[in-house]
């Protein structure tokens, strides 16, 4: 069975949600909608993920791109549901706790993704980057994305994607403060701020920036496709 179809059942029977039908018996993996026909000539933009991104850093973005008129596509390794964690340092705690978030779709395999195609692309955060970062599709996308000037933005572990691309030399970005090493080693430049925007890339150092850097980034999808 198609882990992205929407539940049989009739629009009679049940009310309809940007993944589908939704009832009790499919509340399940958070679905895109991206395959619907309602979908059909929207903005797409790319939303990258694998297991254990951060629940937060993802939805967050998921969700605003779809109130501002863009479709999400979730990217992954491949098209399957994919786990995703909650993080918080706890008191006594001197690194992030984690436990297990809600569970998302993947739409698009990295290697089947046509950058062209996207308007923009977002790096969730987590620990998927630190794996994610070695695959050579998501490098590949990732490069022309910011070669061709596609508005790009990254939160926490993020930015590890990027940077391995070979992208972030003299670049101003956001990110936790444990990942400043995977950003300085490769060129890039920390800055310690809830929003930091360089170029066409935007960034915020964990979720508690989601509302200081995400808003920016939306407008600058929203700039880019009227051009």
């Amino acid at each position: 069975m198609d882990p992205l179809a929407p539940h049989p059942r009739s629009a009679q029977e049940a009310p309809r949600g940007a993944g589908g039908l939704i009832d009790n018996r499919n509340q399940g993996s958070i679905s895109s909608g991206a395959h619907l026909p309602a979908s059909a000539g929207k903005p797409k933009v790319l939303v990258v993920i694998g297991d254990a991104a951060e629940t937060v850093d993802t939805l967050y973005p998921f969700y605003r791109l779809i109130e501002a008129g863009f479709q999400p596509v979730v990217a992954a390794p491949t098209v399957r549901p994919y786990n995703m964690v909650m993080h918080e340092v706890k008191p006594g705690w001197t690194i992030t706790k984690e436990w297990e978030g809600y569970s998302i779709n993947a739409d698009v395999a990295f290697k089947d993704i046509r950058p062209e195609d996207y308007a923009g692309i977002f790096f969730s955060g987590g620990r998927a980057p630190e794996y994610l970062r070695e695959d050579e599709d998501l490098l590949r996308v990732t490069r022309w994305m910011w070669e061709h000037g596609r508005p790009m933005a990254s939160v926490c572990h993020g930015v590890e994607i990027p940077a391995r691309a070979g992208i972030v030399k003299g670049l101003r970005m956001a990110t936790v403060p444990k990942c400043k090493f995977d950003l300085e080693v490769c060129g890039g430049v920390f800055v310690n701020e809830p929003c930091v925007i360089d170029r066409h890339m935007v960034s915020g150092r964990t979720f508690h920036d989601n509302g200081h850097f995400v808003g920016p980034w939306i407008k600058m999808l929203e700039a880019s496709v009227r051009r």
